[in-house]
C-alpha cells in the first residue's frame, strides 16, 4: 500500500470510524480498514484446504478426491474452487458484504481469489462473471459479483459474454427447479475465451455453475474453471 493510499484510509477512518464486519470492535490499523476485519478475525477466515473434493471444491468429510455427489454426475466444467462454507461466521461474512454492502470486504475476498487465480492465468484465460438476475441491480443497488470483477480486472482479463434473461428468485427452489428455472435463461451474446474463469458468490446446488459451463462449451470454450466465494 502507497503512501496516499495509507493516508486516505487515515482520513475515511478518522472521518467514519470503522468497525470489524465480524465482532465489531474498533479498527485502527490501516490494514484492518482496508480488508474491513480485525487482526484477529482476518487470520481466523481460513480458506478451504486440505480434503476437498477435486471437482466441486467442497470439504470432504469421509470421503477421497471426490465427494459422493460429483462420483455420480456428470459436470460440464473442469474443476471449481470453493473457498469457505457458507455457515457460522463465514456466512456473517457473506451477509455483511452482498447485503450490508461491506465494501472493505472486496479486498479480503479479492485476495483469496487471487490465490487461486494465479495458478490459472494464461494468455488465453478470462473472468467470466455469472450474470445477475434481470432487475436484480434495479431491486438490490448492485451486483456483488460484478463488484469483484472490476476490482480484479487490472490483473486478469474479463469477458461478459453471458446474459441472464428473466427468471425466478434461485433461493426459493430446490436444485431440480433450479436447474429448469435457469434452462435457456442463460445465453452467449458473444465469443467466449478459450479457457473462462467463472466467478460466483454463492454454491448451493450448483445448478447456476453448471448452466454457465454448458453454455460455455457448447460455443466453443475447450475449459472451464469455477470459483466460489462459499458453498452450501
Amino acid at each position: 500500500m502507497n503512501i496516499f493510499s495509507t493516508f486516505l484510509l487515515q482520513v475515511k477512518n478518522f472521518l467514519f470510524p470503522s468497525v470489524c464486519a465480524l465482532c465489531g470492535c474498533s479498527l485502527t490499523l490501516c490494514s484492518e480498514i482496508k480488508y474491513g476485519l480485525c487482526s484477529k478475525c482476518y487470520l481466523s477466515i481460513k480458506p478451504v484446504t486440505g480434503n476437498a473434493c477435486k471437482k466441486c471444491g467442497k470439504l470432504l468429510i469421509s470421503e477421497i478426491d471426490y465427494c459422493l455427489s460429483c462420483r455420480n454426475t456428470e459436470h460440464s466444467y473442469n474443476r471449481q474452487w470453493a473457498l469457505f462454507p457458507y455457515t457460522g461466521k463465514f456466512r456473517r461474512l457473506m451477509i455483511k458484504y452482498k447485503f450490508e454492502k461491506n465494501l472493505s470486504l472486496a479486498d479480503f475476498f479479492i485476495e483469496k481469489l487471487k490465490d487461486i487465480l494465479n495458478n490459472l492465468i494464461s494468455a488465453d484465460a478470462c473472468i467470466v462473471p455469472v450474470p445477475p438476475r434481470a432487475g436484480k441491480i434495479k431491486d438490490n443497488g448492485w451486483d456483488q459479483v460484478d463488484y469483484l470483477v472490476k476490482r480484479l480486472k487490472g490483473s486478469v482479463p474479463v469477458c461478459r459474454c453471458l446474459k441472464r434473461r428473466k427468471s425466478k428468485i434461485q433461493k426459493q427452489l430446490n436444485r431440480t427447479e433450479r436447474m429448469e428455472n435457469l434452462k435457456g435463461k442463460i445465453y452467449l451474446h458473444k465469443k467466449p475465451p478459450k479457457i473462462a474463469i467463472i466467478i460466483d458468490d454463492v454454491n448451493t446446488t450448483g445448478s447456476t455453475m453448471e448452466i454457465c459451463s454448458s453454455v460455455l462449451r457448447e460455443y466453443g470454450c475447450e475449459t472451464v474453471y469455477g470459483i466460489c466465494l462459499f458453498y452450501d
